[in-house]
């Protein structure tokens, strides 16, 4: 590993232990799951109409950076960044899927729109999913497979949500009293590790990014090198700062061609990359809808729902 990631883990590593208990996934609501293939969430559904059902928020999309990765590899996320412009055409997009959910959105002071949550308000809840990791830590390399040359048994993702800070759990729990919200939904723009699977003999190649989505990669394609995907993450909070229900919905894949991954070096998911998922459809949909659309409306269907 080079030296720079080290430090970098190091760094990661001496921060997560001067604050434990932010950021820990013990008693954040939803034990970690490993799931092998999607729908990728876990957690309880909310109670379906009726007395007891629950009145829900939501926050708008912000950037996770260093989410899968040290934050100088993810792409930039500056206003004027295509990141920055994806963000708001989500958000555009999460006020009518808002509306037609029954959501209520949910401010917390001027700035929020941002392209990263706003510092003041606190960590927010951090949902962490991609591929099993040899440190528990963000960044960190994916673990060897461990399951056999085929690449098909048993190859699992982690799903684990942190727990929010204090001061978040506050600024958060007296907007949702102020809108009479028994809980708010938090969604996450970031860059996941995600490892290709061989199906079949003929040794194709693939990557399930999320509910009903999978993409085929050149046969090629090495098993042990992981694809950095940009994705959707989300967490339904209630009034205490608990989760209820997360989940995560892969939108692209940047797969490294073999002559790196031979090197055991990595393609990063760049600005061009971010810039053409703003106009990629999926084709095999009815209607061909955009891509980030489509993982936007499953993630917030599936985590109200």
């Amino acid at each position: 590993m080079p030296i720079s990631r080290l430090a970098y883990l190091g760094a990661t590593f001496l921060a997560l232990a001067a604050c434990a208990s932010t950021g820990a996934t013990f008693q954040s609501g939803v034990g970690d799951a490993f799931l092998e293939r999607p729908p990728y969430y876990a957690g309880s559904r909310l109670p379906a109409g009726g007395e007891g059902s629950a009145s829900v928020g939501v926050l708008p999309v912000y950037y996770q950076p260093g989410a899968g990765q040290p934050e100088p590899f993810d792409p930039r996320w500056e206003p004027g960044s295509p990141i920055s412009t994806l963000l708001a055409e989500m958000n555009e997009a999460l006020d009518s899927l808002a509306a037609s959910e029954g959501l209520t959105p949910l401010g917390l002071g001027e700035g929020v729109r941002g392209t990263v949550t706003p510092a003041a308000l606190g960590t927010p809840p951090d949902v962490r999913f991609g591929c099993l990791t040899e440190l528990d830590l963000p960044g960190e390399d994916c673990a060897e497979r461990g399951d056999s040359v085929l690449g098909r048994e048993d190859q699992r993702m982690k799903l684990a949500v942190g727990r929010p800070a204090a001061q978040w759990i506050s600024a958060t729990g007296s907007a949702m009293d102020a809108a009479g919200l028994s809980h708010v939904l938090v969604l996450t723009l970031e860059v996941g590790q995600y490892l290709p699977k061989q199906k079949g003999l003929a040794g194709r190649k693939s990557v399930e990014l999320g509910t009903g989505y999978e993409v085929e990669f050149p046969w090629l394609t090495s098993l042990e090198t992981p694809v950095a995907v940009l994705q959707l993450t989300g967490a339904l909070m209630d009034r205490d700062g608990k989760a209820v229900r997360i989940g995560a919905e892969g939108i692209v894949a940047r797969r490294t061609r073999l002559p790196l991954s031979a090197l055991e070096a990595q393609e990063l998911l760049g600005d061009a990359d971010v810039a053409a998922v703003r106009t990629q459809r999926r084709e095999d949909l009815a209607g061909a809808p955009l891509a980030w659309r489509e993982a936007l409306e499953q993630l917030v269907t599936q985590l109200v729902r």
